[in-house]
């Protein structure tokens, strides 16, 4: 006969046993390779989606299929979330602080204040080696998708708003990715 006691005893012997019942699930660990993998059935390909949350920039390769980049996003209040789409893209690209970001780390940016200096491309510019630019209804957010020269950063919300990846990852990208592709930061 099946007991409350029977069925207790059976729990505590199961959880005593190596992947029955009340073994923990292991973390998952964060791996910035990219990789194929599946996606939702909505994303078409040719699309790019980016999840904040979980750093990962997925290019939809075929219907559910995509190959799956880790990223860098950016702090708390200063992220991107909706839709854009790639309207440039350039190797080597200059750069220069937007005026926001002057202002909210004067020290950080002092080489750019009051001036109209831009940092040519290169291997210590802070977009890396490919930079797609995000523009809404033909204007330009402002927003990257970029390569970095903090690689320790992918995996963690730093920027001041763009989003970063490997210089050979957003290298493979560019190579994949045609202007005019649509972006979705969810």
């Amino acid at each position: 006969m099946f007991t409350r006691r029977t069925f207790l005893t059976a729990t505590a012997a199961a959880s005593l046993v190596p992947g029955v019942a009340a073994a923990k699930k292991k973390a998952v660990e964060y791996d910035p390779t990219p990789q194929f993998v599946r996606i939702k059935k909505q994303f078409q390909p040719g699309q790019l989606l980016v999840a904040p949350r979980s750093f990962y920039l997925y290019y939809v390769t075929e219907p559910r299929k995509a190959v799956r980049y880790g990223c860098g996003v950016g702090k708390a209040g200063l992220e991107f979330t909706g839709t854009a789409t790639i309207d440039v893209k350039k190797e080597w690209p200059t750069w220069r602080p937007t005026d926001e970001m002057i202002e909210r780390e004067p020290v950080t940016y002092a080489r750019f204040k009051d001036n109209d200096y831009v940092q040519p491309g290169g291997g210590d510019n802070p977009l890396g080696a490919r930079a797609l630019y995000l523009f809404q209804n033909g204007v330009d957010t402002y927003f990257r998708i970029h390569g970095t020269t903090q690689p320790q950063t992918i995996g963690h919300a730093v920027s001041n708003g763009c989003i970063r990846m490997m210089n050979e990852h957003v290298i493979d990208l560019y190579e994949r990715v045609p202007v005019g592709t649509v972006v979705t930061v969810v």
